[in-house]
């Protein structure tokens, strides 16, 4: 039976890329390096702003160090005025909340950025943990701050499930010894997240709550 619901953030539970894209680009042009599309942006999301700001640059740029930190910093200030929910989130999230299931939110997305978008979104949600890319422990898919989160919550490994969009996720579920759920509403398809190991994939939020409730 599963306690406790481990979410990603970006692709997952927010819709990030329009906010990510326009401050990445601002950015890039600062240093005179061309923009990029949505495509791309989604292609470059999953793995923490490092590697954000690394897959945006054309290869051997010289001013990553320089990019990356004016990226950070106009982020960390984002108003996350282009960031959504997906359809039948909030719903989804508060009937888990009703039948006593604890909701955690794992991501690579910066502390200070992740923070921001919890305040925003989130405020009337009791989650039971959460954390951003601080510092404190590897990137995912290092299972590390997952592991951490169960425990905070108490909540046994093996009754935890880690959902999330991005091969990372997929990763960090199998990592964990948790429960993985792969969604398809995010950035990735379902092709590159069966190559990263998903096995379980939910197409909208209905369908999430089915897998997780027969598991």
């Amino acid at each position: 039976m599963i306690k406790a619901i481990l979410f990603d953030l970006d692709g997952t539970l927010l819709d990030t890329l329009p906010d990510i894209r326009r401050h990445l680009n601002t950015a890039l042009a600062k240093y005179g390096y061309p923009a990029i599309d949505g495509e791309r942006t989604k292609r470059c999301i999953g793995d923490g702003a490092e590697a954000l700001v690394q897959r945006a640059l054309p290869e051997n740029a010289e001013y990553f160090d320089e990019v990356f930190a004016e990226f950070s910093k106009l982020y960390a200030e984002n108003d996350n005025s282009c960031t959504r929910l997906f359809d039948g989130e909030k719903e989804a999230l508060k009937r888990y909340l009703d039948r006593g299931v604890k909701i955690a939110i794992v991501t690579n997305k910066p502390q200070d950025a992740t923070e921001g978008c919890i305040k925003k979104f989130f405020g009337d949600v009791p989650l039971s943990f959460y954390s951003g890319h601080s510092g404190a422990f590897p990137c995912k898919p290092d299972p590390s701050l997952a592991l951490y989160a169960a425990l905070t919550m108490r909540v046994p490994v093996g009754e935890c499930a880690f959902v999330g969009d991005g091969e990372t996720d997929a990763r960090t579920a199998i990592n964990a010894g948790m429960f993985g759920v792969s969604t398809l509403w995010g950035y990735r398809s379902e092709e590159e997240l069966r190559e990263a190991g998903a096995t379980r994939f939910a197409r909208s939020f209905e369908e999430l709550e089915k897998i997780l409730s027969n598991a």
